[in-house]
Order: structure tokens, then sequence, then C-alpha cells
């Protein structure tokens, strides 16, 4: 096996994030004074208008000063997003130290406890009447709020007596986000024996994709060996949070398990519902398709769970530096749209990224917004591959999106669930065609065409096979704690059908569930990148037919942030996720470029 120290001097000098921007470190005075402050105005905000809301709503002036307590409210909530984006950012960086997992843990209980005096404000106005606020929302400069005020108003048949709410709010440090903590702390500190080497989770994955098949099964088994090793801790975990979860949901009146991601997502059920109709039964002409064909490349009937993702043989594994992937995905995004490169250039120049492979840090990518009054920041473990080229491409289409999105502000400026994969993955669309134009060698062709498949098949039936499972596991805990035993069987109940008859899923592989981090940290999220990818697919369609003014409506729907409906945003377009065979333009694509790879064959 390549020693990791020469791989990672074949990538060049990796950039580490300046999070000075937030703050100039843990200990710096405007930390402290930001932390104080906030404390301090949640109290002081508390007193100006909790049980006033009702009689400004009444007042001649209501929409004015409505205005004034959603402004307040907004920048307050801009100063406690700074201060804890800045404690989750030193704290992904290394999960294993202990001083800054004690600040990260600090600053949660701290803006746990001061954000208690804002409980009210959400609450108070949803017991507005209706013809009130309505009357307010048609004035300026309250009018302004309407998107926000409206999505506040979805959650009042769901919202509990002020106590309760505070109760929930305050327990959150103890219950789900101490759970989550554990999580994140226990995966970083695991480390998987492979060839005399202990290496951390990101590694081990990456090894999965290595060229060499032993490597591949080596590293399989030692992920497995290990988290069979820990799984009495992540089916406590993943019991425990369930349960909380049941708990909440059913104080609320949440009818269905998934009902308040499908809230906070701004989408109806039946929407999500026909989308996983659509993806299942798609399965025989997508990833049992592929995976028969890939099994042939590689000469045998069944492929091993490990080569699942493996690189085609006899084709060489490209190793991308830092800076060819930089200059890869910027130029990409110039040839869609010179703005969305010059956004992106300023990740890198300004050093908003963390690229390096580093023992503790968070594994896996992501983009962080942070708060409109700073800039988002993206994590990525860069290791040379392909697909950490894609996982680039696609961390800077959040980031691009967070900042076209900011100027909306801290309360209107988040993107439901939903749309938020929109710029990631068309972001990874845009590089992988860009990269294709450049291949004309057939194998090579081959090999990108194949990466890109799998890519879509992770990314659409992965993930609405990794929703099924927890629809399971979440049904299945309302009869009681579930067994790790269970757990695994749950796992691989969803996983051969997804996979095909072309996977041989072997010993080991049933643990595989336990590494998942969408799992505990945002339960049901996963069907948003099905959502996404098939979304973008049909984006890209209407791209690829000229439509005038492409761009200019692409632009406008990411800068729309969190103040409008997917289906408004999508109607420029000619699209509308709500139409049952909406689905089947962006599975059609996926089937396009099968198609493209078993007419090579020939």
């Amino acid at each position: 096996m390549t020693s990791l120290a020469s791989d990672q001097a074949a990538l060049g000098a990796l950039p580490e994030w300046n999070l000075a921007d937030l703050y100039p470190g843990m200990d710096s005075a405007e930390y402290a004074s930001d932390l104080t402050r906030a404390a301090t105005d949640c109290a002081a905000f508390a007193e100006k208008w909790r049980g006033k809301l009702a009689a400004a709503a009444g007042a001649p002036d209501a929409s004015a000063q409505l205005f004034q307590a959603v402004q307040d409210y907004e920048a307050i909530e801009d100063r406690l997003g700074r201060i804890m984006s800045y404690a989750g950012l030193i704290y992904s960086g290394d999960t294993t130290d202990a001083t800054r997992a004690k600040f990260y843990g600090d600053a949660q209980e701290k803006i746990t406890n001061a954000s208690s005096d804002l409980l009210f404000f959400t609450l108070e106005l949803n017991r507005i009447e209706d013809a009130l606020v309505e009357k307010a929302l048609n004035t300026a400069p309250l009018s302004h709020y309407r998107p926000w005020i409206e999505d506040v108003r979805r959650e009042k048949p769901y919202q509990l007596e002020d106590r309760i709410e505070q109760l929930f709010h305050e327990k959150s440090v103890t219950g789900r986000g101490a759970w989550n903590r554990l999580f994140d702390e226990t995966i970083a500190s695991l480390r998987f024996k492979i060839d005399g080497q202990e290496l951390s989770l990101e590694p081990t994955l990456n090894l999965m994709q290595d060229k060499k098949q032993e490597t591949r099964k080596a590293a399989s088994e030692a992920l497995a060996a290990t988290l069979k090793d820990n799984l009495r801790s992540f089916a406590l975990i993943t019991n425990t949070l369930s349960k909380d979860k049941e708990i909440s949901d059913r104080w609320r009146g949440f009818q269905d398990i998934a009902d308040s991601r499908h809230l906070s997502n701004r989408v109806e059920r039946e929407v999500v519902d026909a989308l996983v109709s659509a993806v299942q039964d798609a399965h025989p002409r997508l990833s049992h398709r592929y995976y028969k064909l890939k099994a042939k490349w590689f000469g045998v009937e069944q492929l091993n769970h490990w080569d699942r993702n493996a690189p085609l043989p006899n084709v060489p594994t490209k190793t991308y530096g830092w800076d060819e992937a930089r200059d890869t995905v910027l130029g990409a995004y110039g040839a869609f749209a010179p703005k969305m490169s010059d956004i992106a250039r300023r990740f890198f120049d300004e050093r908003w990224i963390d690229a390096p492979v580093r023992p503790g840090k968070a594994p896996g990518a992501f983009a962080h917004p942070t708060v409109p009054s700073a800039h988002p920041y993206v994590l990525v473990n860069y290791q040379g591959k392909p697909r950490d080229v894609m996982t680039l491409a696609h961390e800077l289409g959040h980031g691009v999106h967070q900042v076209l999105a900011a100027p909306n502000g801290a309360l209107m400026s988040q993107t439901p669930l939903t749309l938020a994969e929109t710029a990631s993955v068309f972001g990874e669309m845009l590089t992988f065609r860009a990269l294709l134009k450049q291949t004309s060698e057939k194998e090579e062709r081959r090999a990108m065409l194949a990466a890109k498949v799998e890519d879509m098949l992770n990314t659409v039936v992965r993930q609405i096979a990794f929703y099924s499972f927890e629809r399971k596991v979440h049904t299945e805990r309302r009869n009681g704690e579930l067994t790790a035993e269970k757990l695994c069987e749950l796992w691989m109940s969803v996983q051969a059908d997804s996979l095909g008859p072309a996977i041989k899923l072997g010993p080991g592989y049933e643990t595989f569930w336990a590494y998942i981090p969408h799992f505990v940290h945002s339960p049901f999220y996963v069907y948003a990148y099905a959502f996404g990818d098939c979304l973008v697919n049909s984006l890209y369609g209407v791209y690829q037919n000229a439509e005038a003014g492409f761009v200019e409506k692409y632009f406008a729907l990411l800068s729309a942030g969190g103040t409008k409906h997917h289906s408004e945003l999508l109607a420029p377009f000619g699209l509308d996720a709500r139409d049952p065979g909406f689905w089947q333009i962006g599975l059609k694509m996926i089937e396009g470029l099968i198609s493209e790879l078993e007419a090579m064959e020939g």
C-alpha cells in the first residue's frame, strides 16, 4: 500500500481555513465580548417585547412595530449564529481535542441558555390573529419579512405551551446535542487497522476506491471489524435519538415520522413519496443494470461489496493535485458564468477552505454558511481522487449558493434542504461535463462516465435506500429498543433491493450503517440529495437546450435563499416537482449515461 505521506506530498500544499474572519481566537476579547453581549441582548429583547406582540399587531402602526421587533430578533440571531458557527468549525477541525470539545460544549450551553429568552417570540407571533398579521404584512416595512413570518406560522399547529418549549430547548444540550457530540467524538477516535497502519475513517473509506482489490478488501474488512466492536455504542445512540424524536413528534402532533423534516424543507409529503416510489421503481433500470455491467467489466457474475465503487480495471486512476483541482472547478464554473467562478475563487484566495486530512478532523465534507454578516467556510478531506475533485465542486456549489443568498439576512438566507443541494449538484455536473469534454480516449471516457453514474446512483438510489432504512428504524423503534443485530438486519433489507443481484453483500457489510452521520445529525435529511440530483438533472436538461436567460434565472433561484417555495422557483424553468412525471426526467438522464456505457461495449 502506498504510504500516506507520499500520497499527500503529490497533492501539493493544502489550505487550512482562516477562522479569524469570525473571531481572532478561542480566547479572544472579541469572542468573550460577543458571548456576554448575546446573553444581554436576549434578555433585553425579552424585556422589551415579551407579552406585547399582540398589542403591537393591533396598533395603527402595526407594520412598523412588528418590523422593528423582527429586525431586532434577526440581529440577535446573526450574533448567536456567528458564535456557534465559530465554535462548531473550531470543533470540527479536531473533534478529539479536549480543549476544542470543551470550548464547543461551553458555547453550546451558554447560547442555549441565552436564547431561551427568545423562545417566546415566534410562539407569541403565532398567537396573533391571522387577519391582523395579514394586514400588517400587506404594508411596508413588515412586508419585507413576509416569507419568514409565513414559514413561522406553518409551525403553529405543532407548537406547544411556552414552558414546555423552553424545557425542550434547554434540555437539548443534554439530550440530542449531547448524543450528536458523542457520535462525532466516537467516530473521530476510531482507528482501522490496515497493513500495519492505523487509519481514521476518511483514509479508510478512501482505500475502498483503491485500484488494488486486496487493498479495497482490507479496508472494507477493517471498517467492518472496528464498527462491529463499537456497535453497542452506535445502537444506543440510534435508539436514544430515535426515541427522542418520537417523543417530540408525539407531543407536537406530527402524524408521520418524517413530517417534521418535510415541514422544515417546505415540501409536501406526497412529493417526497412520489420521489421515493419513482426511484424504487427504477432500480432495475438503474442500479441493477449498471452493476451487472460493471461486474461484466471485472469478469465476474457478482461484485463484492468492496468493489462497488472500485475504479475500472486497466484504467489508470489519475491523482489531481490541489492546484489542478482548483483550476478544474473554477474553469468549469467560469465557462458557465464568470460570476460563479469569481465567487468560488474567493474561497481559495481568502482561505475559506480546510482541505487536509488530519487525525480527529470531522470526516466527510460540508459547506457551512455561518451568518450573512460573515461568509461560508468549506471543509473537505482532500486526497486527490477524481471523486475528491467532484466533492470540491459540490461543496463550492453550496458555498456560492450561500454567498448569493446571504443578502436575504439571517432569517431568510437559509435554503430548505430540498433546494439546498441544487447549486452543489449543478456545480458537480458542470465540472464533470468539462472534464468529459477534454477526454477523447475511449477507456478514460468510459471510466469517467462510470464514475459519474456511480456518483448519481450513490446520490439518488443509495440515499433513498438510506431514507427507507431510517423509516424502518424509526417505525420499529416505536415498539421498543432495537438491538444492534436488528439494526443490521434492517440495513441489509434495503441494501439488497437497492443495489441488486450483481452486488454480493458479504459478511461485515451489515455494520456499515453505523458510520453514516446524517442518521444522527439530521434524521430524514438524506432524501434531499436525491431530490436535488433529480432536480438538477432536469435543470441541466433545460440548460443544454440553450434556453434564453437560463443563467439569469439560475442566479435568481440561488439568490432567493429561503424566500420562495420550490414550486415558485422552478416555474420559470417550466418545471414542477409536484408533477408525477417530474422525477422521470432526472432518472432518464442517469439511464442515458448507462446506455452510453453499454453502447461502448460494441
